[in-house]
């Protein structure tokens, strides 16, 4: 693999996590129109970012004569679907639970969802190693610090955001099953669409929408629904092309570190140095959870060549 397309990647995954931990500033300031008002508008927005770049991407496939792979249209229709209804619950559970905690803790207890798809992946039949076992514990320890109180108590949105994160763990394993079969950026094109529909329904039953408080609303809007959604993915998608999974997703989860400084720069949010020691506890269990399959790699022996005779 190319060293300078590696550290390229590499930068350019490290812009993705900071584009996603500053847009939880941008749900916080979006929770004054609205939760579902604002899933329904940045999704629908989303949706059509990613317009261009299926548009982009086509155009340079075919520019550079790349053979198209075989498509499945019933299950990229029937995929983006399952995967917007599973990311309208996720992200409305999220954007409600921002409104009661800090977007430092939210940043956090969100990222968890790389601890919880291995575990999920257990009624999946697929084998989860020690070491994700032990990160586990030391995420649990740090989510004690980082959410109960003294009075052994968890705040409102501490908890919907854990929902939050249960829920994004079932997207992922939702997009793992559709994505062999499917084109990924047209799929969540369908996704971000779908998610519209269902927070915009759920908008008309339990929200007043009012246009002008949305068009007040139009920067975090558009942070949210175009780098967040559109550029972050496109950017994700480039840059895994030339980098491991386990780096991948290593910088990525950056995103909790950069979600609690811009909290901090942008919303003066505190934390206190028990939240702070949670925050530690937490990031490093997703580094383990992360490192374990490349660190059982290295445990096992190599295999033994006979020589011939």
């Amino acid at each position: 693999m190319n060293n300078k397309k590696t550290l390229q990647s590499n930068l350019l995954l490290v812009l993705t996590a900071l584009i996603w931990g500053v847009a939880f500033v941008a749900q916080h300031a979006g929770n004054e129109i609205g939760s579902f008002t604002f899933n329904a508008v940045r999704s629908f927005v989303g949706g059509v970012a990613l317009l261009p770049v299926i548009f982009f991407f086509d155009r340079r496939n075919a520019r550079l004569a790349v053979p198209k792979p075989p498509q499945d249209k019933k299950k990229l229709v029937i995929g983006g679907i399952c995967c917007g209804t599973a990311l309208a619950v996720a992200s409305s559970l999220q954007q409600i639970g921002i409104g009661y905690t800090t977007v430092g803790k939210a940043g956090f207890i969100t990222a968890l969802y790389i601890i919880i798809v291995p575990i999920l992946g257990i009624f999946l039949k697929k084998k989860v190693p020690l070491l994700v076992w032990l990160s586990v514990l030391i995420a649990a320890a740090g989510m004690y610090l980082l959410c109960i109180t003294e009075a052994f108590t968890i705040s409102k949105g501490d908890l919907l955001v854990l929902a939050c994160a249960c829920c994004f763990s079932i997207h992922i394993l939702v997009i793992d099953h559709f994505t062999p079969y499917v084109d990924g950026v047209r799929m969540s094109c369908i996704q971000f669409f779908t998610c519209a529909v269902l927070c915009a329904i759920a908008m008309f039953l339990f929200e007043k929408p009012n246009l002008e408080d949305i068009l007040s609303a139009w920067l975090p809007i558009l942070y949210a629904g175009v780098l967040s959604s559109g550029v972050g993915y496109t950017l994700q998608i480039i840059a895994q092309k030339n980098t491991s999974p386990t780096m991948a997703s290593l910088l990525m989860s950056l995103e909790s570190v950069f979600a609690v400084l811009a909290g901090w720069v942008l919303l003066q949010e505190k934390l206190t140095l028990r939240e702070l020691l949670g925050c530690v506890l937490v990031f490093a269990a997703i580094i383990l959870a992360q490192l374990a399959p490349e660190l059982l790699k290295k445990k096992k022996p190599a295999p033994q060549v006979e020589s011939g005779k």
